[in-house]
């Protein structure tokens, strides 16, 4: 990814926010993530993250139809993935019996289980259950509620290939030309 790329998905991220009732604390730190990095290449698609501040303990993050996440899981902590805005669809593996909460109540289900979330529903994910949600929505903000308020990425992927960007390419003008000293 360039860096005006990130910049641009920033903007819309911030947009949609705002035009949805949502006041971003000041300074707000983004995190670009590669969920769905296999997409992006395809389909222009990536999922901002806002980090969690000290007085701001839910994260909330943005993405575009078709953005999907790979199968992860969460070593230490449940969480609750609320969907703020839009609609996404949450599929679960597990061995055994799957345990959710959503909205409040408790489901038992049998693996492999999918789930269609509409904006104000939530499911509570234990720690060590699979997961993946993709956008149904045009856009979607959805907000992640942890046990930890850290920023610590402890989601495991089963490809090591699959986690965050290591950096984000600063864009060079193509009139720019690095040269040796010997040219």
């Amino acid at each position: 990814m360039k860096r005006s790329e990130v910049n641009r998905l920033v903007a819309d991220a911030t947009a949609c926010f705002h035009r949805h009732g949502w006041a971003l604390p000041p300074d707000p730190k983004w995190d670009v993530t590669d969920f769905g990095l296999g997409d992006w290449q395809k389909h222009g698609l990536v999922l901002i993250n806002l980090a969690e501040e000290p007085e701001y303990c839910e994260k909330l993050m943005y993405a575009k139809r078709g953005m999907k996440t790979p199968l992860h899981r969460h070593h230490r902590k449940k969480e609750d993935i609320i969907c703020r805005f839009g609609g996404v669809q949450i599929a679960f593996e597990h061995d055994g019996e799957i345990w959710l909460k959503r909205n409040g109540k408790l489901l038992s289900f049998h693996s492999p289980v999918e789930l269609t979330l509409d904006a104000g529903e939530r499911v509570t994910i234990e720690a060590g259950i699979d997961h993946a949600f993709w956008v149904l929505s045009e856009e979607a903000i959805l907000g992640e509620v942890s046990t930890a308020n850290d920023d610590v990425n402890d989601n495991f992927f089963a490809d090591p290939l699959v986690g965050r960007f290591t950096e984000i390419e600063e864009d060079v003008p193509a009139s720019v030309r690095l040269v040796s000293d010997h040219d």
